[in-house]
């Protein structure tokens, strides 16, 4: 095969004669810099896109991916504009809801929630919720023995202390108004179910109810909160979201999942640049061994770099040999690194090894994610660096003069 003579020599170089051991350890020191800082990037933005995705599926899971509502408060009409929604471009389904902060009591013990009024057909439409719940039945909602039904999140039910069966007090700060002036409304519920979303803020502060059961508690009569839209691609809630706007018109407000979480996604976002960019900094240190490596090797080789010119070879030829020198090593290292990546990526993926607290990340495990364009963007910076990182000491081999070495030979 005719390769161009750089290469052969470049492959050489990475070995040394058992004279100078030394320089085959730094090269090995180079390389391995290079694979523990992809292999550090790669396992960090694989964990932050995990993280950030199994957020969205979990808040996608409880909420849907468009909300429409009333300026002035509850819908009234909401038929109407159910009737308007209708065979809109991208709308898999839709759902009325109802929804009101109250307080739920279980003996001594109280906390405060949102408490949503559902139709469980249509629900089981729009959102994942339903699918989540762990102990009961979404059947246990319709009223029995006098009690209307409430399903509780994990947390909240463990924090109440609660089974499926028990009683629980609902009460609204809004009540009716008596002669010592404004009353709470207290009612009491049945425990018809228990979810688990898996993430501590909906579990710990949301409560499913019937819809109708909700309007009677609340004050509502047949009004609505709003209407919850279930759409075909979750990505083009934006676009489906403005046409929405436009064709419903004051005094309707529609929102988008984006929107309602978009402090948390942009957080979660510059935090992953923000890494990435700390993290680019291993590969950088990598690289310093990759020029303390190649300038080493110059003064070892500078007889043969002598040689080489006396035969012919040009300045060019000579750069290019010590240039792919350097590649060479950032080559195997991405490679190393690209391995060891996946590798941990799929241990902690599979084996769930690394636990975290749910109330503070939201999360019980660590979730890894890995995307091509992850792998793609830190294999080419790291190659890249490693390459910036030849281009000096190749240079300093190509102007070296061929007779000084050469002078006593």
């Amino acid at each position: 095969m005719n390769f161009p003579y750089q290469v052969f020599i470049a492959i050489r170089y990475l070995k040394s004669k058992k004279k100078y051991k030394g320089v085959s350890v730094n090269t090995a020191i180079s390389i391995g810099g290079v694979a523990v800082g992809v292999m550090a990037l790669l396992v960090v933005l694989s964990v932050m896109t995990g993280f950030q995705q199994d957020i969205q599926k979990k808040i996608l899971g409880a909420n849907a991916h468009i909300i429409v509502r009333d300026f002035r408060g509850p819908m009234p009409d909401y038929k109407e504009a159910e009737r308007r929604l209708q065979g809109e471009k991208g709308i898999v389904s839709l759902a009325p809801f109802v929804l009101g902060q109250v307080m739920v009591s279980y003996e001594k013990r109280a906390h405060g929630i949102f408490l949503r009024g559902i139709e469980p057909a249509s629900e089981s439409k729009t959102t994942d919720i339903l699918s989540h719940i762990k102990d009961g039945s979404v059947k246990g909602l319709a009223e029995k023995e006098g009690l209307p039904g409430i399903i509780l999140g994990s947390e909240l039910a463990g924090n109440l202390g609660v089974i499926v069966g028990d009683e629980v007090n609902i009460i609204s700060p809004v009540g009716e108004i008596g002669p010592m002036g404004m009353l709470p409304k207290v009612k009491r519920f049945r425990v018809a179910g228990i979810f688990e979303i898996g993430m501590f803020e909906y579990d710990s502060n949301l409560a499913l109810t019937d819809m109708k059961a909700a309007q009677d508690f609340l004050g509502m009569k047949d009004e609505v909160t709003g209407i919850q839209l279930k759409l075909s691609d979750i990505y083009q809630a934006p676009e489906i979201r403005r046409k929405l706007q436009e064709k419903l018109g004051f005094p309707f407000q529609v929102m988008d999942w984006m929107q309602m979480n978009k402090n948390l996604f942009s957080a979660l976002k510059l935090e992953k640049f923000a890494m990435f960019v700390i993290l680019v900094l291993i590969v950088l240190v990598a690289s310093f061994n990759i020029i303390s490596n190649l300038i080493m090797n110059v003064i070892e080789k500078s007889r043969e770099i002598a040689i080489l010119k006396a035969i012919g070879a040009t300045n060019r030829g000579i750069m290019t040999v010590f240039m792919l020198q350097g590649l060479f090593i950032g080559l195997i290292g991405t490679a190393i690194g690209i391995t060891g990546g996946l590798l941990t990526g799929y241990v902690l993926n599979t084996y769930e090894l690394i636990k975290l607290p749910a109330d503070v990340y939201y999360l019980s495990h660590l979730p890894v994610k890995m995307q091509l364009s992850d792998f793609l963007t830190v294999s080419i910076s790291a190659i890249v660096i490693s390459f910036l990182a030849t281009l000096y000491p190749a240079w300093q081999a190509a102007k070296l003069d061929p007779v000084e070495p050469l002078r006593y030979e």
